[in-house]
């Protein structure tokens, strides 16, 4: 077996419906702009990124740690090559590597401002683009952006929240019963890795022709113009900045309508559109809790007669 497919099975993590759906997503369609998980310690989190890559064969995680230079992140030009010899020498750097990739960065939160800024841009525009000394070199950097963090360690500034298309918070499980199965398959799956990924074998399969077909199904999907009214409704009732977020929710919408191998874009599709790309974009509430902000969605989306889908 390889690294990769000796991974925990995604289909294995127990709970954690919303974590699970928004990186399914962000499978399905790449473009979509990424995921913030937020949550405690011992949630699954970095579990959950590094097994959404093995339902893929094509797809790897290339972790950025958060004591990575910007060198190490954008790569670096020889600037002496080019002096000498007229002709440029790139180094490729993690951005390059992330190309077509899952790009994660494990306590996003701790991770310098200018390093954030840097990923953000090249997220959004898909290209990296190094400047040294007058000479330039870009390269494609389509990549999945994860950022996974604990609250209690600080928070993203508001700009920086907002650049994230989903954002998703991951708490532990109340039930005993579900606590007792966690710890069960934990160590079922250090006693005998083999069997247990073989265990979850069929669920794994499923999971990738669905993310396959998704894909093929998106493109064809087309929104209509009261679906989209209905986001601009949205997105004024909880008072968000700029039209970043009407946008994200009718890209998530259409994915999870792809995702559930719907014909056409439901109103139903919108309502946990606006659960996934809102909570991290409304205005802050100091010490306002992540909880307190989905509140608020809910009551809006009820407010606009969505709440009962």
């Amino acid at each position: 077996m390889t690294a990769l497919e000796h991974e925990y099975p995604f289909s294995a993590i127990m709970g954690q419906e919303s974590m699970k759906t928004a990186l399914l997503l962000n499978m399905i369609n790449p473009r979509l702009g990424g995921v913030l998980i937020r949550g405690e310690k011992g949630t699954a989190k970095s579990t959950a990124v590094r097994a959404v890559a093995g339902l893929l064969e094509d797809m790897k995680v290339v972790n950025l740690p958060v004591s990575a230079t910007e060198d190490r992140v954008v790569g670096t030009l020889d600037i002496q090559h080019a002096i000498q010899s007229g002709e440029k020498r790139f180094e490729p750097g993690l951005l390059a590597q992330a190309d077509k990739q899952i790009l994660y960065v494990d306590e996003i939160n701790l991770l310098d401002d200018h390093i954030v800024d840097v990923l953000l841009d090249a997220a959004a525009s898909g290209i990296n683009t190094v400047e040294r000394e007058g000479i330039s070199h870009s390269h494609a950097a389509r990549f999945i952006l994860i950022g996974t963090m604990n609250p209690e360690e600080g928070d993203l500034r508001p700009q920086l929240l907002d650049r994230f298309a989903l954002s998703v918070e991951v708490k532990g499980e109340k039930e005993i019963s579900q606590r007792v199965e966690v710890v069960r398959r934990r160590m079922d799956y250090e006693a005998d890795p083999y069997q247990f990924i073989q265990r979850f074998r069929l669920e794994q399969d499923s999971l990738t022709r669905q993310i396959r077909q998704a894909r093929e199904r998106l493109p064809k999907l087309e929104v209509s113009d009261d679906i989209i009214q209905k986001a601009a409704e949205i997105a004024l009732a909880l008072q968000v900045d700029g039209h970043r977020s009407d946008i994200t929710m009718i890209k998530t919408a259409v994915t999870l309508a792809a995702y559930n191998n719907n014909d056409k874009v439901e109103l139903s599709d919108l309502y946990y559109a606006a659960m996934l790309a809102m909570p991290h974009r409304l205005k802050r509430i100091p010490f306002g809790e992540l909880e307190d902000s989905t509140d608020k969605i809910h009551s809006v989306l009820h407010s606009l007669g969505l709440a009962s889908l």
